[in-house]
């Protein structure tokens, strides 16, 4: 078998050999990125044919190397028995995200053939948003009774080490009773006392905790300022439900920033990857491209009212996108401060009169600026003093309206419940463009005899 061979080749030739252990240890010399890639190349029958032959915990291995929302795909085309074998052996985070993508039916069809503890806690997950510690905990944690001895926790660690190792174990919890958080234990706490000696004489009482519906922003600061290798996660009756790690903090961040950028791009829906269904990609753009061509439509319609001007003034026609496209930027980039003073809880959406004010004197200030530069480049260019004012006059009013604007549109739309994000770029598109044509040839209609038919 040739080695020049991409990947994807090689691990079909073995599928469509059927050879199990081939395919196992062929995937095992691949990189996460290149287990990702190589699958998301095969067919979907070969992407079936790889799941038949792969262990349950082989399998897992797999789906946690792949994005997953194609996980899910991958899954939800399975028999039930066979997904709810491998859901099984991964962890509860990402078990939880998997199941959270698939259609609802599939996912009670899988969660209904999985061992019941392990169903119960997927569904606990999967009540939590993903933008929380109860939405990126794991359940995969140590935690003993108060009345425990630590004879007691080294027979558990023994009587379950299989079980055990696959465990992020840094710290162990001491519980109540009624399962709320009473202390902490490090694996060092655990070696040196006499075997005798109760969980309550050595742990680390009142230890710090985070609530499950601590934010995203909150969690990373705390590890910013307590660097831990996990903090308990503890529900509103202080029952120790789970345990955040600072990495899938970082992970949920980057997702976070990921699905933000995506919908600022136009890809509405979720993820989109060139392996999913062609009409299914097709939906996801045009949701966001037909909804431009309205916005656009808005537009173009102020300068079917000055159609005559236009005419008579055809270099204007040189202008009206640069006007409309350099206050479009400064509009964004007051977008932007909002959006970032909004998540980092510097701003609130009700102070709209004072981000205005703040934002006006930045407008006045980058108009003017712009607005000579640009009514300089017109007189220049054409000689005419008027066609400078026009412009200038016109790009500096808009540059005004649109960084306003800007500030504002993230607060009102936040205080309507509606997404930020993905609706503040448009909005601020046409508006701009709209102000911006309107003040060029409205401008220019009120000067028309001076401009002299330039």
């Amino acid at each position: 078998m040739s080695t020049l061979q991409p990947p994807w080749k090689i691990l079909s030739d073995l599928i469509a050999a059927g050879n199990g252990d081939a395919v196992t240890q062929f995937i095992e010399t691949l990189s996460p990125p290149e287990t990702a890639r190589t699958i998301s190349r095969l067919t979907e029958e070969e992407q079936h044919g790889l799941f038949g032959l792969l262990s349950p915990g082989d399998a897992a291995d797999v789906i946690e190397d792949i994005p997953e929302i194609q996980a899910a795909d991958m899954v939800e085309d399975m028999p039930s028995e066979q997904a709810a074998a491998i859901m099984e052996e991964l962890s509860s985070d990402h078990l939880a995200d998997v199941l959270g993508e698939m259609d609802a039916d599939a996912s009670r069809a899988i969660l209904a053939k999985m061992d019941r503890e392990e169903a119960a806690e997927a569904r606990m997950l999967m009540t939590y948003p993903t933008d929380c510690a109860g939405g990126i905990m794991i359940s995969e944690f140590l935690a003993y009774r108060t009345d425990d001895t630590i004879q007691d926790v080294l027979d558990d660690l023994q009587a379950h080490r299989s079980e055990y190792a696959d465990y992020h174990v840094q710290y162990f919890y001491v519980v109540d009773r009624e399962e709320k958080l009473a202390g902490v234990l490090r694996i060092h706490d655990l070696l040196f006392p006499d075997r005798e000696t109760r969980l309550t004489q050595v742990m680390r009482p009142s230890p710090l905790c985070v609530s499950d519906k601590a934010s995203l922003r909150a969690l990373r600061e705390f590890f910013d300022e307590h660097h831990l290798f996990g903090v308990p996660v503890v529900d509103d009756g202080q029952r120790l439900v789970g345990v955040v790690l600072p990495d899938d903090v970082e992970e949920a961040v980057s997702k976070q920033k990921t699905k933000s950028f995506l919908r600022l791009s136009g890809i509405i829906g979720g993820e989109e990857f060139r392996t999913m269904p062609l009409l299914t990609r097709s939906g996801r753009r045009l949701s966001w491209l037909s909804m431009n061509i309205v916005l656009n439509i808005i537009a173009a319609s102020v300068i079917a009212l000055y159609q005559d001007t236009l005419a008579a003034a055809i270099t204007l026609a040189v202008f009206l996108p640069m006007v409309s496209d350099m206050s479009g930027c400064s509009g964004n980039q007051a977008v932007a401060v909002s959006m970032r003073e909004l998540a980092l809880g510097l701003v609130r959406p009700g102070e709209l009169l004072w981000v205005l004010a703040k934002e006006a004197k930045v407008g006045i200030i980058n108009g003017l600026v712009l607005g000579l530069l640009l009514g300089g480049v017109a007189y220049f260019w054409k000689g005419s003093p008027w066609l400078g004012v026009v412009v200038g006059g016109a790009l500096a009013a808009n540059t005004l309206v649109s960084v306003m604007l800007g500030g504002l549109l993230p607060l009102l739309l936040k205080r309507l419940k509606l997404d930020p994000a993905l609706v503040s770029s448009p909005l601020l598109t046409t508006v701009t463009d709209m102000c911006g044509f309107f003040f060029v040839l409205s401008f220019a209609a009120s000067v028309l005899p001076k401009l002299g038919g330039i």
